[in-house]
């Protein structure tokens, strides 16, 4: 499968799920201060998602939790466990968290879904890293999804 590449906001994509980098879940939510995807869907959908994350317990590095979308326009939230726990992404974390996300594609049904770049930002890489890692891991999956890897650009004006 090749995904397509937009330059964007994640949030406003029309697709059936989003997937939102987060942390193995040992320190509560609510002590975090989201930055990024996770302060992104806070701000625009709630603090439902992070109360439902938050009942998963911890998530093994790579793994993937779903939880409804809060006042998002989606069908669900899939959240990764995209960093170790020194917040550093590595190839393993970033390539185990793209196939659980697909894995929860494929068993909920979902027609698409987007990606952010696993591991940019609070995962300390580069989104060039991360892009050709997602990119890569993508390619090695059959899916009837359409999927998007979507590398945030602000709205000009």
């Amino acid at each position: 499968m090749t995904p397509e590449t937009i330059y964007g906001d994640l949030l406003e994509q029309q697709v059936d799920a989003i997937v939102n980098p987060w942390n193995r879940n040992l320190i509560p939510w609510w002590l975090l201060l989201p930055q990024g995807v996770s302060g992104a869907i806070k701000k625009c959908g709630g603090y439902k998602p992070f109360r439902e994350i938050g009942k998963a317990g911890i998530i093994p590095l790579g793994h993937a939790v779903l939880t409804s979308p809060g006042r998002l326009p989606f069908k669900g939230i899939i959240h990764v466990a995209g960093i170790n726990l020194c917040w550093f992404a590595t190839e393993y974390s970033v390539r185990q968290s793209v196939r659980s996300a697909m894995e929860i594609v494929r068993r909920e049904g979902y027609r698409s879904v987007a990606f952010p770049l696993i591991g940019a930002g609070s995962g300390n890489r580069s989104a060039d890293w991360s892009y050709r890692l997602i990119e890569d891991e993508l390619g090695k999956i059959e899916t009837d999804a359409r999927v998007l890897i979507v590398r945030y650009q602000k709205k000009r004006g």
